[in-house]
């Protein structure tokens, strides 16, 4: 029906860290070159919980962006833009805000969680912009018509509350007038054979519930070239006893979530201060590192630990190969080595890890016009996709008029 796309964006909220690249980076250095990928700054999402610090955004979104080309994404194979300089997502959150009841948002798992968890640090989120933060990521996704987003799968409720929106907005405004005439007219431009084909699948979709028979009828309809984009979503939207598909439901693509801890065995995270960053120098990731908490039975050199209780053993995890983990735990549990000995195999790895991501920034660094130009490039090529469904939105909507 639609290209294949893949969304993603994250929160101008500080400087990235290994979590950040083994939990998503990592996995967009690889899909830049399976898809067309779009990458933004979250700077709106930002302001529903950081609303009172706005005067950081503006550097920690260069921070961002930088941290991204740092980390292997490369702004000639992704769309890298930032989402308040593509005014279209406001626009089409307040559309949807119109028919979302409360009630799909209040639901969502992490709402009530952060409402209690920001608090702590002194943030009042029982507003009206964090309660309708999912509805903005519905918008963000659906503007783009991307239908791969990669999340872990803490995050698979949003994409839910997505697919139920972009539904509800299509029962809602994609029966346009006359529609089952155009979508009959659609079906003879298949051909005889190939038209008698789609009516059968629909009929077995439709009257027996024949999910195969669905996925028959996609493959089919992917393969006719000569529909227009118009005819091709509203033989989608016939199928399945709808109307035409303005916005497509996105799929869940889901990826491992990072399991890094920080240097004070707990996850990693910026709220905790307790980050490897990924354009730290080598000096602070072995200061770090030399200071993160072992297993408290080793007071002395020469007590036995346990590496399984030992916070650097999760991270010889990512960063030593069999041989080495092997020599930890003969070593650990027979005091044949310290816990300094221990942690440089981690040093080394993160050092090696981080190095080539300090020299894709070091340019960024230098001249900062370098990274305000590919955002400016970016958010250029984000406003045309994004006008581009608006423009459908409007038009189903009844917004087209003068």
């Amino acid at each position: 029906m639609f290209p294949d796309r893949v969304l993603s964006g994250m929160r101008p909220t500080g400087r990235l860290h290994l979590g950040h690249y083994h939990g998503a980076l990592k996995n967009w250095a690889k899909l830049q070159h399976e898809h067309p990928c779009y990458f933004f700054v979250a700077d709106w999402h930002a302001l529903t919980t950081h609303y009172e610090t706005p005067d950081v955004i503006e550097q920690y979104t260069y921070d961002t962006v930088i941290d991204w080309i740092a980390a292997g994404v490369d702004p000639s194979q992704a769309t890298m833009f930032v989402q308040s300089k593509v005014p279209q997502h406001a626009e089409l959150t307040l559309l949807l805000s119109f028919f979302t009841p409360i009630s799909w948002l209040e639901r969502v798992p992490t709402y009530k969680d952060q409402v209690e968890k920001q608090a702590q640090f002194g943030r009042d989120l029982a507003t009206y912009g964090f309660l309708g933060y999912p509805l903005m990521q519905a918008a963000d996704i659906l503007i783009y018509r991307a239908n791969l987003v990669p999340v872990g799968e803490d995050q698979v409720s949003h994409i839910e509350l997505t697919r139920e929106i972009a539904r509800r907005f299509n029962h809602l405004f994609g029966r346009e007038k006359g529609f089952e005439e155009k979508a009959e007219a659609a079906i003879k431009k298949l051909g005889s054979k190939k038209a008698k084909r789609y009516n059968e699948l629909r009929t077995q979709y439709q009257q027996e519930g024949n999910a195969e028979a669905l996925e028959i009828a996609h493959e089919l309809l992917s393969d006719v070239q000569n529909l227009s984009m118009g005819d091709r979503e509203r033989l989608f939207g016939f199928l399945e006893g709808g109307g035409k598909v303005i916005l497509p439901e996105p799929q869940a693509l889901l990826t491992e979530t990072s399991r890094l801890v920080g240097i004070d065995g707990e996850k990693m995270s910026k709220s905790y201060g307790n980050t490897i960053d990924l354009r730290e120098s080598e000096e602070g990731v072995t200061k770090k590192i030399r200071t993160m908490p072992t297993d408290p039975a080793r007071i002395r050199r020469t007590d036995p630990g346990d590496p399984e209780k030992c916070s650097v053993w999760t991270l010889h995890q990512v960063y030593s190969d069999q041989t080495t983990r092997d020599w930890v735990m003969q070593g650990c549990k027979t005091a044949g080595i310290g816990c300094l000995e221990c942690k440089q195999p981690v040093i080394d790895g993160i050092i090696k890890e981080l190095k080539p991501m300090r020299e894709r920034a070091a340019p960024f660094e230098e001249d900062p016009t370098l990274v305000k130009n590919i955002i400016a490039d970016g958010c250029e090529k984000a406003r045309d996709t994004a006008e581009e469904t608006m423009r459908d939105v409007r038009d189903a909507m009844g917004l087209n008029y003068r």
